[in-house]
């Protein structure tokens, strides 16, 4: 049914009536290290347990941090943000994997007040095992939570997150990290690769696999014509925020409600892939006469230029009153990338059944990457012409493994020394200079010493005189 303003409070509060069926449907992954990072205590947040780092010290390599205690924090601020840890030096947590594979990687940052450290102050990098995922990073002048995530492949035993202070900073700092285990269909392995040639006439798909092995780092998740989720909607624990900052006004869209239970199917979407609180909600293009409006739904998203990205399109057929109405393209960066798309035979003829769909597109050089779904030459009139459940878009590392910057992992984790080389090279020098110095006086000194010891006595001093003193001199040898 479609949603008038009012009904999205409605939904709201049917997803805190079925918070109960997450709770006993819940993915428990094989590795789940959630660590609050300086804290003495541990804190519950959303039902999950975050370990104190200082009651467990086997996580951090480096003993020469410092646990901080964050001064009037928010009433309402989750604990995890109420402590952090700053290192001064580069320091590793380490993490013990017992199911390799792709793994969820979240670091939690929050602005702090503190007489010690100003968060001004800090500028870093972080690598996890053999990927650069931040660099000369900084949250300066933000107090709301910051959350980065990644997708991190793991072919060992551990998994390791660097922190290392840039030669610009005093220091580096974390308030909470979460390393979890993947569902092993979280990341396909193969996805479609987005032409920029590609056209209706002689359309065909090209395929790139490979990505199960690639470091991935989500940048947008969005719940399409649906309310903010929070990681207590989700059983992998995500955060989705509504595409109103995305999507561009188009007059002909409407937002859809899907009351029933979403039809899983074995083989297809899983919950785990996509909640069924994503499923639920939809923008949808719908013809209203005998003819179909040549008009797109569109939606823009800010990148980087220089990386590829992984977008993630879910789908949901919870609009159309029987099978094989729906048919419509989608295009990414105004390319074709899906021609005739047809829902009911890619769910094996089910309605309200998920679906979704993964292109690897580069980043426009406009820094824009536009997403549009609507009509096809097989769309009919009074029937549905396109519609959008979800979207992730990911950044996919570069070819020196980076997903922030043109350094390797190698070279960030030798920036430091270099760094800190630089600087005791002028103190060295300097320390040298004062010893040249201090033996130059010396030298001087005992030069003065020799030059009056051996003075020549006067012509003519006295015969008395020159007795006398004589037999000082005698007295003294």
């Amino acid at each position: 049914m479609e949603i008038p303003g009012v009904c999205l409070l409605i939904l709201s509060l049917s997803i805190l009536f079925n918070l109960s069926f997450f709770a006993l449907a819940s993915f428990s992954p094989i590795d789940n290290h959630l660590i609050d990072c300086g804290s003495t205590v541990d804190s519950i947040v959303d039902t999950r347990r975050f370990t104190a780092d200082a009651s467990n010290s086997a996580f951090l390599s480096h003993t020469r941090s410092i646990p901080l205690t964050v001064q009037n924090p928010s009433p309402d601020s989750p604990n995890i943000y109420r402590t952090a840890r700053v290192f001064t030096r580069p320091a590793k947590y380490l993490f013990s994997i017992r199911d390799r594979g792709t793994h969820m990687v979240r670091l939690h940052f929050h602005g702090f007040s503190s007489p010690d450290f100003v968060p001004s102050d800090a500028q870093f990098h972080v690598v996890v095992n053999e990927y650069v995922v931040l660099s000369n990073f900084s949250n300066r002048n933000d107090m709301n939570p910051r959350i980065v995530q990644y997708l991190i492949w793991v072919d060992s035993d551990k998994l390791v997150i660097s922190f290392i202070p840039t030669m610009k900073s005093k220091y580096a700092y974390v308030n909470a990290i979460e390393v979890i285990s993947a569902p092993k269909d979280l990341v396909a392995d193969t996805a479609q690769v987005v032409k920029t040639s590609q056209a209706v006439d002689g359309y065909r798909v090209e395929m790139i696999d490979g990505l199960t092995k690639l470091a991935l780092e989500t940048v947008y998740r969005i719940n399409v014509g649906g309310p903010k989720l929070t990681p207590f909607n989700d059983t992998l624990w995500r955060t989705w925020v509504p595409d109103d900052e995305f999507f561009r006004s188009n007059e002909l869209s409407k937002l859809v409600y899907f009351s029933s239970p979403i039809r899983y199917q074995i083989g297809g979407a899983s919950r785990e892939v996509g909640p069924d609180f994503v499923y639920k909600t939809a923008r949808v293009i719908r013809s209203t006469n005998a003819s179909i409006w040549n008009k797109n739904m569109t939606w823009e998203f800010p990148v980087v230029q220089g990386y590829k990205y992984l977008l993630r399109l879910h789908f949901c057929d919870i609009a159309s009153i029987s099978l094989g109405l729906i048919y419509f393209n989608v295009y990414v960066n105004e390319y074709l990338a899906y021609y005739n798309l047809d829902l009911s035979y890619v769910t094996n003829g089910m309605l309200a059944s998920p679906f979704y769909v993964d292109f690897v597109v580069d980043g426009d050089k406009s820094g824009i990457l536009t997403l549009s779904v609507g009509p096809s030459n097989k769309s009919m009139s009074y029937a549905v012409d396109g519609i959008l459940n979800g979207v992730e878009l990911m950044k996919m590392n570069n070819s020196v493994g980076s997903l922030d910057g043109d350094l390797c992992a190698k070279s960030v984790l030798k920036s430091w020394s270099r760094g800190n080389i630089g600087l005791l090279v002028p103190l060295v020098a300097v320390l040298c200079l004062l010893l040249s110095i201090s033996l130059l006086m010396q030298r001087r000194t005992v030069s003065l010493r020799d030059s009056v010891a051996w003075s020549k006595l006067p012509l003519d001093v006295p015969e008395v005189n020159s007795k006398h003193d004589s037999l000082q001199l005698s007295a003294k040898v």
